[in-house]
This record gives structure tokens, sequence and C-alpha cells, in this order.
């Protein structure tokens, strides 16, 4: 079977925010049709930019930007809702650009951490109002243009912390360096060197350099079609490694960002057959992805991986429960600071089917079995928790019950409709 799954949602994220710093007009395609890119849009809206609605089937939008020094201070609050993207490349954008905003979001994204963002950006010049403890959201933005340059040694390996500190450079005139312990996606990095900006990388002695190293004075509206979201894909991928469907499934124009795909050789180690077919190289990597069940054995995943796949971690802690032996995960602090801590929710929920887990402070330890999983998980308002154990009920005799199935809509519409005519679909040859 050939699937589709929905715009990547990080690229979605940078295609809007960049669009809305050019001059003149951009058009977006395949941009992914959900809660965090409407709560994105809707503050871009909100800070000066003309953005046309969304439309669920990917098709064009058209964005008209308000230029580098264009954003207004906007008559309301911020409402990102759950969108941890995008509330926190919006605190970089907002630092540079001179204007006074508040954000805020629900009560997961108010619950997130936002030190690791606004630390940087405030040695860059920029002050940050907290309106709530633990330097946490709502909080309001007194931006500053020009900015100071910044070489930031950044002690995780975040996207996010990444992007914000050089879309802060970009919009705020200054020179922005980020050190990373390791590489982490960098969506960001080429996304600015389409619109032409310089953007160097490499080793450092103390990880991965980034540096934007010339920035333009103005960005060109630009057209940009989003690929799929291989962090989406992998859910249905996961789904035909466990032998769902009984052969292949195939997801096709995909995107295959080599700092996104690390995802693909878990599966490989674990047992699954993976083959990779790649189109014409572009700025962002597209191809197709085809997975065959094999028989899963337990991993060790961790280190220099773990920024390549830590949105998938959840799926593979689930897809472990299935494995013969252990999976080990470890260097995946991150993941307590998503939109739950996603350690303990598949630690609690795994226990809660019968699975063996062991708790770490930086990951888990799961035990495979082959006895039936039965159960009622909590999402605890997290997509990719909610999907991974749908997944999970989809397969053999196991009978799971997610709480809350809508909290996958966030980046994977129709995920449940999808998953349902997987499951009912009659095996291929």
């Amino acid at each position: 079977m050939i699937i589709r799954v929905p715009g990547d949602k990080s690229l979605t994220q940078r295609a809007l925010i960049l669009s809305s710093l050019a001059e003149g007009e951009s058009r977006l395609s395949g941009l992914l049709y959900g809660g965090d890119a409407a709560s994105t849009a809707g503050a871009l809206r909100a800070l000066g930019a003309e953005i046309g609605e969304l439309p669920a089937d990917g098709g064009e939008v058209r964005v008209r930007g308000v230029g580098l020094g264009g954003l207004r201070t906007p008559a309301s609050v911020l409402d990102l809702g759950n969108s941890g993207t995008g509330s926190r490349l919006l605190l970089g954008v907002l630092a540079g650009s001179g204007v006074t905003a508040t954000l805020t979001g629900d009560a997961s994204l108010r619950s997130r951490p936002m030190r690791r963002v606004t630390e940087p950006l405030t040695r860059m010049g920029a002050r940050f109002e907290h309106l709530a403890d633990g330097e946490r959201l709502p909080i309001t933005v007194h931006g500053t243009r020009p900015l100071q340059g910044i070489e930031w040694q950044s002690p995780v390996a975040s996207a996010q912390v990444k992007s914000a500190i050089l879309l802060a450079g970009l919009v705020g005139g200054a020179d922005a360096t980020v050190i990373e312990p390791r590489q982490s996606r960098d969506h960001t990095e080429r996304m600015l060197r389409g619109v032409g900006a310089t953007v160097d990388e490499g080793p450092a002695d103390a990880g991965w350099r980034v540096s934007l190293a010339a920035r333009p004075d103005r960005l060109d509206g630009f057209d940009f079609a989003v690929p799929g979201d291989i962090s989406s894909a992998a859910f249905p991928l996961g789904w035909a490694a466990l032998g769902g469907g009984g052969d292949a499934l195939t997801v096709e124009h995909v995107g295959l960002n080599p700092t996104r795909t690390a995802v693909l050789d878990v599966l490989r180690r674990m047992g699954a057959d993976v083959d990779i077919e790649l189109d014409d190289a572009g700025p962002e990597p597209v191809g197709a992805v085809t997975v065959r069940a094999g028989v899963l054995r337990g991993v060790d995943i961790g280190g220099e991986e773990v920024p390549r796949l830590i949105d998938e971690l959840p799926l593979l802690a689930a897809l472990a429960a299935r494995a013969e032996g252990v999976t080990s995960i470890r260097d995946a602090e991150e993941l307590r600071a998503k939109e739950t801590d996603r350690i303990s929710a598949m630690v609690d929920n795994l226990r809660v089917l019968g699975v063996e887990v062991e708790e770490h402070p930086d990951g888990l330890d799961v035990q495979g079995t082959d006895r039936p999983l039965r159960g009622r998980v909590e999402s605890r308002d997290d997509h990719r928790i909610a999907m991974a154990f749908g997944v999970l009920g989809a397969v053999g005799s196991n009978e799971i019950e997610v709480d809350d199935r809508a909290a996958a809509g966030v980046s994977f519409p129709g995920f449940w409709e999808l998953l349902e005519r997987l499951a009912g679909a009659p095996p291929t040859a």
C-alpha cells in the first residue's frame, strides 16, 4: 500500500515565519493543517503579515510579508496554543524586532521551560518580562534592534534553541553563533540559505558549530513546497514494522533530511526491512520510504543519533514492547521538556499495559513481550504519546484504549482514520 502523510510540522513553522519576514509575496504549499500551524499563522497575522487560510488539502497559501523590520506591536496577547516550536522561534524573532508582544499558550505549553531560549536572547540585548513562575509562558518580549552578537554554548542539542538565536540575529542585525554538544536538525540553516543568508557549520571542539555568517538586508518572497513529515510517517511505518498489513507499506513524498532520519536506521537495527528511494535532491531531500515487517529485537539507542530521532522515541519505546529482549534508550533527557514528560508518560503507560519498564533520568529500558497488551493509556495531551499507543493497539491481539485521541490532530490530522483504514485493509501480495 502507498500512502502520504501531512506536511512537515517543523518546515511548516519555518516557512510561515520566514515568508512573514520577507518583502513581497511568497507561495507556500503542503503546509501542515493542524493546531500548531494555525496558532503560529494567527500570531504572525497579529504581527502584521498577511497569510491566507491554511487549507486542509495542503493547497497553495499566499503570504505577504512585512520585511525584516516591519513587524508591528500586536493589539492582543499572542496565543500559540500547544506550539512549542512556534513559541520558541517567535521569541527569537521578536527579540530582534523592536516591538513588544506577550506570548502565551495552552496549559501544556505554559508548563514547558523557556529559559533555555530567553537566556541567550537576553545576552543579545532583548528584555523579557516573566508573568508566571519558573520563566515559563506567558512572557512579554521587549524586542531590541539592533541586537548584540553572541557565541552561545548550548548545553543541549536543540533545534528550537539554535533556531531562535539564528532568527534573532537575522531580524536584529547581529552575528550569531551556536555551539551544540551534537548536531540537531538543520531545517533553519537550510531555509536561511535558501533566502539568501550565509550559514557556516561544522565540527567544533565542543560539538557542532553553526554561525550566521552573512545576513541579507532583506528577504524576497519565495516559493516553497513542504514535504510530508518523517516524524508523522514514522507511525504508519512503525505499524508496518510490527507486521501490520502483512507486507509492505510505502510512504511517498516524505522529507528525508539526514538530521531527521535516524528512526529509519533504528528500525533497520530492530529487524525491519527499510528501503529508501530519494527524489532529485533539493534544499530538503524528499523521497519514498518502504517498510516490511521483520522479527523485531531490542536495541540500544543513544548518543549522537538521539537529536535525529527525538520526536520518534515514544514510538520506538512502544515498538520495543513487541521486540525480543531489552531496548535501552539513553541521552534523551530532552524528552522531559516536550509537550509532556515523555519519559514518564511512556513508562507509566507501558506499565499499565503490563510491560516491564525501568525508568532512568535520561531514558528508559523496555523488556519486550509477546503477551497481549490490554489497558487504557493516558495521552497527557501529547500527540506523539497518543499515536504511539494507537500504533501498538492496532496490531495483533492488543486492546489499547487511548484516553484522548484528539491529541493526534496537533501534527497528524486524520491519523486515526488512516490507522483504521490500514488495519482494515487486506494484506497486499
